[in-house]
This record gives C-alpha cells, sequence and structure tokens, in this order.
C-alpha cells in the first residue's frame, strides 16, 4: 500500500494511542511515551551536546519525553558514561538538550537515579563501597559485571540520600526540565529498600511492608516539597526481580505504593508489566496491574513490551492512560507518525543500544520517507 493510501485509511479513526490527554498541567496531544532508556554516552557522567539531536527528533508537539536514569550523587553511578544533575556543569550540559525538546513543543521529564549496591568500587567515590539498605550484594558476575559488596546505610544517613533526591529534583528544575521521575524500579536503590528479598533491616526502614517503603515515601515526599507534586512522577517495578531484587508479595507492593502515592497527589504512577510466564506450554501474565492502575488516584503509564497494538488496546480498555514504547521508540525517532500512518517500523540493534558512540544506533535510525 502506497503511503498516501495508508496515510489516507489511518486518517479516517484516530487510533487510541493518538488521542490527546490531559496530565495534569501538562496537554498531551498522544499517548505514546518515550520512558527513561541508558544509553551510556554522556562522557565522565555530563551529558553530551549529540543528546540534543537525540531527544529532539524523538519530540513531538505536545509528547511526553523522560530522559534516561540520571545521578542524583556522586554515589549514584554503577554503569559507564550515564548522565548525572548534582554539579552545576552537568545542569548546564542539559539546558540546550531541554531546550531543544521544548523547542519542538515536547515536555520533558527527568528520571533521577541511584543505583544503590548495581555498582563497584571503581564507580564509587574514592573507590568505597556501594550504598545499600543492605550487606548482601550482588552476585559478582551477572550481567557479565563483577559488582561489589555494599554497605548498608546507617539509619542517620538515610536523610542524606533522601536530601541528595531533593536537590537533583531542583537541580532539575533549574535545567528547565518539567518535572521528574523518582526511578523506584529494575532493583536499584530505591527497590533495594522496597523489596523483602534484600531488605534485611532492623530499623524503621526494615521489616514491615510500611517500613521498607518509608524510603521511597520520604524521597516522594522530598522532592514534592522541592519542586510541587503536580510535576512529580513515580516508576515502580513490584512484579518484577531485576538484580536479584524481588518481593515475596508484589501484590500488595504495589498496591500499598500506588495508594501512599495518592497522599502526596502525585502527578504520575510509570509501571512496568509483569512478565510472561510459562504455565502448561503457554505463556500467560499471572499477576496484572489493574489493580494498581484502580487505586492510583493520578495519570497511569504503563510500560514493558507493548506493541502498537497491544497499546491501542490497552487505552481503549483504560487499563491504562499512556503507554511507554522503549525499544520501539529508540529505534523509531518518528514512532508516533509511523503508528498513526500504521507504517513499518525499523528494527532496533541491541549491539548498539550501550555503546559510547554518538552517533552509530543513537541518532542515524532513520525517519519515514513521506511522498509530498
Amino acid at each position: 500500500m502506497a503511503l498516501a493510501n495508508m496515510a489516507a485509511t489511518a486518517g479516517a479513526a484516530t487510533i487510541p494511542l493518538l488521542t490527546p490527554y490531559k496530565m495534569g498541567q501538562f496537554n498531551l496531544s498522544h499517548r505514546i511515551v518515550l520512558p527513561p532508556l541508558t544509553r551510556n554516552r554522556s562522557y565522565n557522567n555530563v551529558p553530551q551536546p549529540h543528546a540534543i539531536l537525540y531527544y529532539s527528533q524523538r519530540a513531538t508537539n505536545g509528547g511526553l519525553l523522560i530522559a534516561e536514569a540520571t545521578g542524583v550523587s556522586a554515589t549514584a553511578q554503577g554503569y559507564p558514561d550515564t548522565p548525572g544533575i548534582w554539579t552545576k556543569k552537568q545542569v548546564e550540559a542539559w539546558k540546550p538538550i531541554v531546550d531543544a525538546v521544548h523547542g519542538k513543543g515536547g515536555i520533558f521529564f527527568c528520571q533521577i537515579w541511584h543505583v544503590g549496591r548495581v555498582s563497584t568500587f571503581g564507580f564509587q567515590p574514592n573507590g568505597e563501597a556501594p550504598i545499600s539498605c543492605t550487606s548482601k550484594g550482588v552476585t559478582p558476575g551477572l550481567d557479565g559485571v563483577d559488582w561489589s559488596p555494599p554497605r548498608p546505610l546507617r539509619t542517620e544517613e538515610v536523610p542524606l540520600v533522601v536530601n541528595d533526591f531533593r536537590l537533583a529534583a531542583r537541580n532539575a528544575i533549574e535545567a528547565g526540565f518539567d518535572g521528574v521521575e523518582i526511578h523506584g524500579a529494575n532493583g536499584y536503590l530505591i527497590d533495594q529498600f522496597m523489596k523483602d528479598q534484600v531488605n534485611d533491616r532492623t530499623d524503621q526502614y526494615g521489616g514491615s511492608l510500611e517500613n521498607r517503603c518509608r524510603f521511597a515515601l520520604e524521597i516522594v515526599e522530598a522532592v514534592a516539597n522541592e519542586i510541587g507534586a503536580e510535576r512529580v512522577g513515580m516508576r515502580l517495578s513490584p512484579y518484577a526481580s531485576y538484580m536479584e531484587t524481588g518481593d515475596s508479595n508484589p501484590e500488595a507492593l504495589g498496591l500499598y505504593m500506588a495508594k501512599a502515592l495518592n497522599k502526596f497527589k502525585l502527578l504520575y504512577l510509570h509501571v512496568i508489566e509483569p512478565r510472561m510466564i510459562k504455565i502448561n506450554d503457554k505463556y500467560e501474565t499471572v499477576h496484572s496491574l489493574l489493580p494498581m492502575r484502580s487505586a492510583f488516584e493520578g495519570t497511569f503509564i504503563s510500560a514493558g513490551g507493548y506493541n502498537r497494538d497491544e497499546g491501542n488496546k490497552a487505552v481503549a480498555r483504560s487499563n491504562t492512560d499512556l503507554v511507554a514504547f522503549g525499544r520501539l521508540f529508540l529505534a523509531n525517532p518518528d514512532l508516533p507518525k509511523r503508528f498513526g500512518l500504521n507504517a513499518p517500523l525499523n528494527k532496533y540493534n541491541r549491539s548498539t543500544f550501550y555503546i559510547p558512540d554518538p552517533v552509530v544506533g543513537y541518532t542515524d535510525y532513520p525517519f519515514l520517507e513521506v511522498p509530498a
């Protein structure tokens, strides 16, 4: 089918993903979100000029983009060349990137992050031990990295880390971001505190579900007080066990957090879908995000391997408000346009996801050629 015919056919009925949505004060023109994607191209933890092109390529008027995971402090790093937002130099480096997204009419949030125990001595100031809620480390060799054993934060140190998130949020607003997403997912520091398979503390930050979630909620409160809850989202993955960070009762954890976040009137909750698992030769999901979706009063964003049809169905059924497309958006800078036309998609190249090259696998994915 010629692209012109595709356009005519697609225009006949707006697909659910391309319907407008009001997220708090932000008027979104569609529901396709660029989620935070680590790309390892911020040399010495400073965002680089090549990120201006990368993010602006993926920006649309009224589209929501979430920047890659960005460290809140010198102890927050665990991977090469990931950006930070704790120094003046980093804040200044983010400004032209944010300006470029705003120049296209995009809405841009910064995901603020601390890796916790998912690190090594080499990434830490003065070669110290990574910090966590525990002394239990990630198994060395997992994902091909020799992870270093962490040291548990002392009770009186916890507020210092909470404050790092607060300052990072303030810095993000200074850099021009529209808001921040607190990274509470994927086995990093906040997730380590929340999950009972990692957290073995005996102080007020360990034991009961309420205690394990205390650190997360103290960060939410500090960040919301600093920049306003209407500019704050949070990402969670209660059902996942990334980096050996799982929980014995993910349903209870997810529901508790969804309800707790309502108290702060958080703008959005961004949740990673439970994995499909094989049951009697058939793949199915035994868990659902619907209880969290129902409980949370703000905007709900779902992520986790969606394609166009699945995203449309999720929005049409009101299972979610917005859908994040990671690898597809990485490989298709004009993804909303392609979804609107139901056009073919570029295939992503996994081998270039995490390399330091400023162009290859980063800004060289082609746009759709639509004849005039």
